[in-house]
């Protein structure tokens, strides 16, 4: 008989034979769904082996019960907004048999009775599981006190964790002045000086910003001006009240980044506008390799300041502090940077320095994500030398980016827009749905999750969802998205007035251009845009080659997945009638 120690991990989904009564289909997809896209990527993450399922429940195996907690907690966490599906998890640490691929015994069994002791959402562990996580994980564990458990002869300690949603509770602000975005305090973080006196370090200081951008809007109890609003005050000299009431911020985090060799100096303030009062302020010496650990405390500094009770609530990204994933950062942030110029050249740019970054750290989530989006916007755009081969090293980035970190609103954004292009509409939603649960300020998700909007029927809402975007970014460039949505709304005059203030507008915004006035009844312009586009077409490596209305019908079925086929007549018609030859 083999035996081993394991970390067991049970969980059993909460009224599940109500659940089928009701919705047999829906609850099936739904939790094939789940564990597709979450339970099993955060099994894989954390090194566990899903044993056997087990109708409505699973088995898991783990070599650690700090590996099994982490998981569960990510399991918790990915399906928290799912109302109908809830899952409860009971974990212990205890010696099982092991028969073939089946474990069973003892450390089992009390996995199974620990489990119905958590609340629906929540997590169970024993006395002897909750040794092994002391001073590793910060969660709030209440403890249960000793339990009598069926066919379990001396009562077992336990500790309960709390479904995700009773993690944080938040303490309302303080009387202030009115909170553009209900109750949450809104914070603004203005683009950190490059003090090195080297202007090509400026990639790296604005990179850290928009970490720090990133990481801070993962809380849902702040509201976060976004990058492009931000970036408007850089290099500009104003007051922080002056800023503040422009981004309608109840707050300022400001800083400067000097980095010397191997050596960086981060200093970081927070002021309150109504006040002009500092808050908080710490100024970090470091070796390079912990600029993490800088951006962590900083995120960790302004969330518990405004919030309070941020213990419940700390950071889960990796800390990456090898040389060689410095050099990836490095590299990731530079792809960055050209990334936010629309251009073939700099995207072949930022493509190719993505790549570099991946081969460097094959598990980079963040560059495998925006890598996907490269290239789905070269894809998009004509500028693909090998289109299939682009599309399709778009979603198999997307899909990994996801299974390496499914909690970033970014990964799943990139997931949903590969999707979308796939013509797998309803996979596409569910990652928009997951992405903005994560992360409500992602402007990037709400626009894009505008886009899948259009597409999949309902031009109002996508109109709606870009508004939002503009609420949160009034200096966002949503243009062409809106153009889009107003388009298929049939609100010509809207989409003219959008578009036709473009700078270097690509070929599709020409044809969009020039199919808008044609409705719009505007003949002369929508020519002289059909004229534009064609030139844009002539130079592109993919439109020179298409031939005949054919190749271009299904030039445009392709970049415009449209579920109903009445919304693709439309706008053929529309290219048709500006004089484009499809």
């Amino acid at each position: 008989m083999e035996r081993r120690l394991a970390a067991i991990l049970v969980a059993d989904a909460v009224a599940y034979s109500r659940l089928m009564g009701e919705d047999e289909a829906g609850t099936l997809a739904r939790l094939r769904s789940h564990e597709a896209e979450i339970i099993a990527p955060a099994v894989a993450r954390h090194r566990g082996r899903i044993v056997k399922r087990m109708g409505d429940g699973f088995l898991v195996e783990f070599g650690s019960v700090v590996a099994a907690v982490q998981c569960a907690v990510d399991w918790q966490r990915g399906i928290a907004d799912d109302a109908p599906l809830r899952f409860r998890i009971g974990i212990n640490l205890g010696d099982v048999i092991v028969e073939g691929d089946d474990i069973y015994g003892d450390g089992v069994n009390l996995a199974a009775r620990l489990e119905p002791l958590a609340e629906p959402g929540g997590i169970c562990v024993s006395e002897d599981a909750f040794r092994q996580l002391r001073g590793k994980l910060d969660l709030a564990w209440e403890d249960m006190g000793p339990q009598e458990l069926k066919n379990i002869a001396v009562p077992v300690g336990a500790y309960r964790l709390g479904p995700p949603s009773a993690e944080v509770a938040a303490e309302r602000p303080s009387a202030g002045r009115a909170r553009t975005h209900g109750e949450k305090p809104t914070v603004a973080v203005l683009p950190f000086t490059n003090m090195s006196g080297d202007p090509e370090q400026e990639y790296f200081s604005d990179g850290i910003t928009e970490d720090l951008i990133t990481e801070i809007s993962r809380f849902r109890e702040l509201a976060v001006v976004s990058r492009s609003s931000s970036f408007v005050f850089k290099g500009k000299t104003a007051s922080a009240a002056e800023v503040c009431a422009k981004l309608k911020a109840q707050y300022l985090v400001e800083g400067s980044i000097r980095k010397a060799g191997n050596r960086v100096r981060v200093t970081a303030q927070l002021i309150e506008a109504d006040s002009d009062r500092q808050v908080w302020a710490e100024r970090y010496d470091r070796e390079l390799e912990d600029i993490f650990e800088v951006q962590d405390d900083i995120v960790r500094r302004v969330a518990s300041t405004l919030v309070g009770r941020l213990e419940h609530r700390r950071q889960e990204r990796a800390r990456r502090q090898s040389e060689s994933e410095l050099r990836a950062y490095d590299l990731y942030l530079r792809g960055r940077e050209h990334f936010f110029t629309w251009s073939l050249d700099d995207n072949r740019k930022a493509r190719d320095l993505l790549r570099s970054a991946i081969d460097i750290e094959p598990d980079y989530a963040a560059a495998l994500a925006l890598l996907s989006e490269v290239l789905l916007r070269m894809w998009l755009n004509g500028w693909s030398e090998d289109p299939d081969a682009d599309l399709a090293e778009s979603v198999a980035a997307a899909q990994r980016a996801v299974a390496i970190d499914d909690g970033d609103s970014r990964t799943h954004t990139a997931l949903g827009m590969a999707h979308l292009f796939r013509r797998q509409l309803e996979h596409g939603r569910q990652h928009f749905e997951t992405a903005l649960k994560l992360n409500p300020n992602d402007t990037r998700a709400l626009v894009y999750a505008s886009r899948h909007a259009v597409f999949d029927g309902d031009p109002e809402r996508a109109i709606d969802l870009c508004r939002q975007a503009q609420v949160l970014n009034p200096y966002g460039k949503y243009t062409w998205n809106l153009g889009i949505a107003c388009f298929v709304a049939r609100r010509y005059r809207e989409t003219v007035d959008l578009l036709e203030g473009m700078d270097n507008p690509p070929a599709a915004v020409l044809a969009m251009l020039a199919a808008s006035y044609a409705m719009a009844g505007d003949a002369a312009k929508a020519a002289a845009a059909g004229a534009a586009f064609g030139e844009a077409a002539a130079a592109s490596p993919v439109l020179s080659t298409l031939r005949g209305p054919a190749a271009w019908q299904r030039y445009f079925s392709d970049r415009w997945p449209f579920r109903d086929p009445a919304d693709l007549a439309h706008l053929l018609d529309a290219l048709r009638k500006a004089g484009l030859p499809v």
